[in-house]
């Protein structure tokens, strides 16, 4: 089967039927867990060098992994790979978009420093626009590069955005389309698309603004809106003491 040929949404759309025609008990939850991992095996073993390539890159991330929640996060980018290989449909190898789009979702693996976000947005720049060019784009590439976009950006914006409201803005901006398809995939019994945006999609925007504040000159986690506070918010865990003169100075 050439790649494109949607083998991979009928499988998962047959898993999806079974689990809503067994009334989502949990006889058919162990069902369905059970063919989806006999599929994911099937698939692993057809495409041994792309099982290879995705273990030596996770392998690569667990070393230079910062601690041990950065290792989890290795082990669960590991697992979700390797799992989805039938995702790569007529491909036996992963791509240099697909190899992108990992590192995004391990970025916070390997460092929480504030060029991350920078580095985020130019593999998200560039993984898809390279897919399409070499005519690698999958299944695969787009569920890894949604699930790389959350599983940056969430924690990025929570750990370097004191402002709820831009917070809110990007976690709204992944979690509700992606809640939302996940939800009805599983009512209607079949794969739901999350609708594509032409041009500049929301999120990208808030992603980006998100980066700027945070490279500005003087910008210190506090008050919202301001490059310094004079109290540094109990829920905040900045990169420096908490009675360091940047919780003490006063805004602007």
């Amino acid at each position: 089967m050439g790649a494109g040929d949607g083998s991979s949404r009928r499988r998962t759309d047959a898993l999806l039927t079974g689990l809503r025609e067994g009334g989502w008990r949990p006889r058919a939850w162990a069902a369905f867990a059970a063919r989806a991992t006999a599929w994911s095996a099937r698939e692993a073993a057809r495409r041994p060098q792309a099982a290879a390539e995705a273990t030596a890159l996770h392998a690569a991330f667990l070393c230079a992994a910062r601690d041990g929640r950065g290792r989890a996060r290795a082990a669960a980018s590991w697992l979700l790979a390797i799992t989805h290989l039938g995702m790569l449909e007529g491909r036996t190898r992963l791509s240099v978009a697909d190899t992108l789009t990992l590192l995004r979702a391990n970025l916070p693996a390997l460092s929480d420093g504030a060029w991350t976000g920078p580095a985020a947005l130019a593999t998200d720049f560039l993984d898809g626009r390279l897919a399409r060019r070499t005519g690698t784009a999958s299944p695969f590439g787009a569920y890894a590069d949604a699930l790389a976009d959350a599983s940056f950006w969430i924690p990025y914006a929570l750990r370097h955005e004191p402002d709820p409201r831009w917070r809110g803005a990007l976690i709204g901006a992944w979690v509700l389309p992606l809640a939302g398809a996940t939800a009805a995939a599983f009512a209607r019994g079949r794969m739901v698309d999350v609708p594509r945006i032409r041009g500049l999609h929301p999120a990208t925007a808030v992603e980006a603004a998100i980066v700027a504040r945070r490279l500005r000159p003087g910008f210190v986690p506090g008050r919202p809106g301001t490059s310094r506070a004079r109290s540094c918010p109990r829920s905040w865990n900045p990169p420096f003491p908490p009675h360091s003169r940047h919780c003490t100075s006063t805004a602007p």
